[in-house]
Parts: C-alpha cells; sequence; structure tokens
C-alpha cells in the first residue's frame, strides 16, 4: 500500500513510537524512512472512492474520524522530545509529504518525489500539513506547492528549503544516520532542551522566550553531562 496512513496501522505505530521516544532516555534521535519504493503514499485512495473506512459518514463522522485519527499524527510528532531525521526513500505525497514535514531535518534520495496534492482530489490538507509546511518553507513557496499540487523533484525540493541534502539512493540511510551521530554525540539532556526551545521560539514574544531560556540555563549548568563537556574541552585545549 506504499506506506499509507489510511487503511493501516500505521498511525498507531507513529503515536506509540513518539510516545516511547519521549520515554526512553537512552534515545537522542529519531529517524523515519519508508520500507519499499515510496516514503509514504499518504491517504487510501481507493478507500476514499469507495467513501469507506476513515472517510465514510456525513461531515460530523468525518470530521470525528480525522481528530481520533490521522490527527493524532502530527500531535505526537510535534511533541516528541528529540530531534527527528526523515530519510525520504521514495514518493512523499499528501499527508506523506506531511509527515516529512514534521521532521526537524529531511535528507532525499534522489529517487524521492512531493506532492501536496490534496486539491487535485478536491480535499484540503487535514492532517495540518499547511501549518507544518509553511514553518519550513516560508508562506509564499508553500502556498504555491498546495495550491498547484504538483509533484516535485528532490532537486527542486533541495532548492525550495523542504529538504536539507540530496543523495543517491544507496547512500540515503548512510547520510541520515551521519547527521543523527553528530546529535547522538551531543549531551542528551541538553539536546532534548534545545529543541524544546526551538520549537517555542516560533510561538512566543522574545522577553517570555528569554526567561524560559533562563530557566533551561540554569537546569543545563546543574546537570553533570555539562560539567563532563567543560572537562573534555579543557582536556583537549592542553594538548
Amino acid at each position: 500500500m506504499r506506506n499509507a496512513l489510511t487503511g493501516t496501522a500505521l498511525v498507531d505505530d507513529i503515536v506509540a513510537t513518539a510516545a516511547w521516544v519521549n520515554r526512553c532516555q537512552d534515545v537522542s534521535v529519531l529517524v523515519i524512512t519508508g520500507a519499499g519504493s515510496a516514503f509514504c503514499a499518504g491517504g487510501n485512495v481507493k478507500d476514499m472512492a469507495e467513501r469507506c473506512g476513515d472517510f465514510a459518514g456525513d461531515v460530523a463522522e468525518v470530521a470525528e474520524r480525522y481528530r481520533t485519527g490521522i490527527q493524532r499524527m502530527p500531535l505526537a510528532l510535534h511533541q516528541v522530545e528529540v530531534p527527528i531525521i526523515a530519510a525520504v526513500n521514495g514518493a512523499a505525497i499528501g499527508a506523506g509529504f506531511d509527515l516529512a514535514n514534521m521532521a526537524d531535518l529531511r535528507i532525499a534520495s534522489r529517487k524521492a518525489s512531493f506532492g501536496e496534492t490534496f486539491l487535485n482530489l478536491g480535499i484540503i490538507p487535514g492532517d495540518g500539513g499547511a501549518w507544518f509546511m509553511q514553518r519550513q518553507i516560508g508562506y509564499q513557496r508553500a502556498f504555491e506547492l498546495t495550491l498547484s499540487g504538483r509533484v516535485i523533484s528532490a532537486d527542486e525540493a533541495l532548492a525550495y528549503g523542504v529538504v536539507l541534502e540530496v543523495v543517491e539512493p544507496e547512500q540515503l540511510m548512510e547520510a541520515a544516520l551521519a547527521h543523527a551521530n553528530r546529535i547522538v554525540a551531543q549531551p542528551p539532556k541538553a539536546t532534548r532542551l534545545t529543541k524544546r526551545l526551538m520549537k517555542m521560539a516560533t510561538d512566543m514574544e522574545l522577553h517570555p522566550f528569554l526567561d524560559v531560556c533562563a530557566v533551561f540555563q540554569g537546569m543545563c549548568h546543574n546537570e553533570p553531562e555539562h560539567l563532563e563537556a567543560v572537562e573534555r574541552l579543557l582536556a583537549r585545549m592542553k594538548r
């Protein structure tokens, strides 16, 4: 099913994984990729055509299925405390494109493609994609991609700032894990706090944001990992 998010258990699995990552202090990075040729095909179009599964019922019934179904995914991923890297191996279409945009970093295979194709089917990005994409690449470009419904290549995605890097297919996981390993090498508690600050910065005024920074910094200065990092730096300076 090309990793479709409806008619499968993938949303449940993603939500469960997000909760597990937050509980497990030994995890410092989450990498998401797709099995097979596609990253994620989004919603199941056959179910849409037959008005069954997640797409059955009147307005209220469909809305409730979205709230209790696919919309749990953006809420769960937005609350993940560690950096998320999407290794986009193939087509990321509709909600699959939105899933990639829920990550903090996106590395694409040259075979990847991206399409915010909801309007082509007469529907809207019901999983929150309009919220995520414009925060990644700005309102104007996000508007154009969403309203045109066109599918773009990996190189176009790189030019638009959708992805950080484009690599050959056989190098995708190596490249994604290289970024992950650089993050893993950082002090883990400070890494989680730093990601939280990066998320909060988009929605806060400067003064209250600085108050939060002061508290988080006080927490960091009292963590053993801070003193260990300082001692490692001083040891390197003495060499």
